[in-house]
């Protein structure tokens, strides 16, 4: 049994998620989780919200409410709506939290007596009208790299250019709008990741290649261009402070740290907040996880525009420690899901946001199409008309309906047990030589996170089932062979366990309905050797069973114009 870490983008606290935050980073970690546990190793996955930076007080400011209130209202709404997508973190924190500013605090000390941060004077961007400096994402313009001219001082939406905000065309400020914008002196940390360029070099050729060509490409883009000294600390009131101790000068002014020297941080904070919250009784150690933590594999999940964040500025800041801080063996990362042609936005509200997907169908529907369509080697589109056709002939007609025909059918014919019937023939020796396969072949993309490719193992495994109800035909052959049409039967049965427990990474809720269809123990549903693929079963004779209510609804055009009318699209 392997030990694995696995941490997803943390999402941000300003507003519900859309489907492309979702399918880009926590949805696909989720999947991945689930899988290796079932496999039988010890998985911790662990995911926060992003809760520091210029958003939270923007967001919090108009709504006139303190920005700690904001966050934690924000917290909870968004840790609903993941419970209602079946995400099952071992922990989801707060990157506000004492055991983040402790750990941040850390990292910045060892920084510091290793001479990787240094405390430069700055021209920043000054707002008389606001009376304050305005750090990253307090000032807007047009981006000099592509144009877009709603680009904000920390990074373009756009093209995923890293900016300052002195590098904005045109630039206003976000909180009153005001061009009256001037440019004072002022001091803030650095972290000196030029003198680090060397050890990140290094360290990305030795893993790079284990790495999507995407997640490998930009690292080695950024490295080549070369690693900048980058500013650490801003102007906020709502942060990780800066530690006295060490910088008095700037405590006393209220400097706090950049959000994205923290926010990665949050992933060893989290793992401890998770120890820090055991039970009576239970030990948790989660330095285990992180230091010094050679036996195990960490996973990263993130969509690319936090690729250089992820892949060369945290490595750097925790090669800096000089401290044996576990660092990414994998890190996979998604181009995007747009919507119709166009770009999810969470800033314009573009496109369908989790909670509203939530309210329109089931979180088993969405999982299964963005997983299926998953942008990895490309961005991807979604569409109703595409949706439509997913859920209908993937879920509904090749999964739901061979679900439902053949309990139907067996209850029917014999009853509410499985039907013991004749010794296995021919075609059930080469369905389960065909099961195997295709377990294999799922198993092996499941490994790789290759997911399109995964789910479309999936569906054959979905569609052999199908082959061989419609080659059997129980329902003719119960007309002139009994036994043979109770064999056919309880094959299928057994393919339903065997889908129950190889389907739970893609659709839990679904899962659990057809495993919980067949009164077993909860053993069976641990996961299924090729031995056990293709001997099918699992399931004996004799085992009562119920039907379940319809696993998957097809859509219909009625629905569609209510989804374009409600979201937009096509037009």
């Amino acid at each position: 049994m392997a030990r694995h870490l696995i941490t997803s983008a943390l999402p941000y606290i300003n507003g519900i998620k859309h489907l492309g935050n979702m399918v880009g980073s926590m949805l696909p970690a989720d999947v991945y989780a689930r899988y290796l546990r079932q496999r039988g190793h010890e998985v911790l996955y662990i995911c926060a919200t992003d809760e520091h930076g210029t958003p939270a007080e923007l967001a919090a400011a108009a709504r006139s409410i303190p920005v700690a209130e904001f966050c934690a209202e924000a917290h909870d709404a968004q840790k609903a709506v993941y419970d209602g997508f079946s995400l099952d973190f071992d922990h989801f924190g707060r990157s506000s939290s004492q055991q983040n500013r402790e750990i941040t605090q850390h990292f910045a000390r060892r920084l510091h007596e290793n001479g990787f941060i240094e405390e430069r004077a700055i021209r920043q961007v000054y707002s008389p009208v606001d009376g304050r400096f305005l750090p990253d994402r307090y000032v807007e313009g047009t981006c000099p790299h592509c144009g877009y001219d709603k680009a904000r001082g920390d990074q373009c939406e756009n093209c995923t250019r890293v900016l300052d905000p002195t590098d904005l065309i045109n630039p206003r400020s976000a909180i009153s709008g005001s061009t009256d914008l001037e440019v004072r002196e002022t001091k803030h940390l650095f972290l000196l990741q030029s003198k680090l360029q060397g050890e990140v070099e290094k360290w990305i050729e030795q893993v790079g290649d284990h790495w999507p060509q995407l997640s490998s490409s930009i690292a080695r883009k950024w490295l080549t261009e070369g690693l900048h000294d980058r500013a650490i600390t801003r102007d906020l009131d709502w942060g990780v402070p800066v530690p006295a101790d060490v910088w008095p000068e700037l405590a006393a002014e209220g400097k706090v740290f950049y959000v994205w020297f923290d926010a990665p941080i949050e992933y060893i904070a989290g793992t401890k907040e998770w120890a820090d919250a055991a039970g009576d009784g239970e030990s948790r150690d989660w330095k285990s996880w992180w230091y010094d933590a050679e036996d195990v594999t960490y996973t990263e999940f993130m969509g690319k525009d936090n690729v250089p964040f992820h892949s060369v500025m945290f490595p750097a800041t925790q090669m800096g420690t000089r401290e044996p801080w576990k660092r990414v063996d994998v890190l996979k990362s998604f181009n995007w899901l747009n919507y119709y042609g166009g770009k999810f936005s969470t800033s314009q509200h573009r496109g369908v946001f989790t909670n509203d997907a939530l309210e329109v169908l089931p979180a088993d529907y969405w999982r299964y199409f963005m997983i299926a369509n998953a942008p990895e080697s490309d961005d991807s589109s979604f569409t109703w008309e595409h949706f439509q056709a997913t859920v209908n002939k993937d879920l509904a007609d090749t999964l739901g309906n061979f679900v439902n025909r053949v309990l139907s059918f067996s209850r029917k014919r014999f009853g509410d047990a499985v039907p013991e019937g004749g010794a296995a023939g021919a075609a059930e020796e080469r369905l389960g030589e065909e099961i195997a396969r295709l377990l294999a072949e799922y198993e092996e993309q499941m490994e790789a996170l290759q997911y399109r490719k995964a789910a479309s193992a999936l569906r054959a495994l979905w569609s052999a089932g199908n082959s061989y109800l419609e080659e059997k035909a129980p329902w003719l052959e119960i007309k002139t062979d009994q036994e043979g049409a109770a064999l056919t039967l309880r094959t299928a049965m057994n393919l339903i366990h065997l889908y129950a427990v190889v389907s739970e990474p893609f659709v839990p809720t679904s899962a659990k309905a057809m495993r919980t269809a067949f009164k077993l123990p909860d053993t069976t549903a641990t996961w299924v050797s090729a031995e056990e693929a293709r001997a099918l079963s699992s399931v004996p004779a004799g085992t009562p069973f119920i039907v379940p209510p319809v696993l998957f609804a097809k859509l219909t055009e009625d629905d569609l114009d209510a989804f374009k009318e409600r979201f937009g699209g096509g037009e």
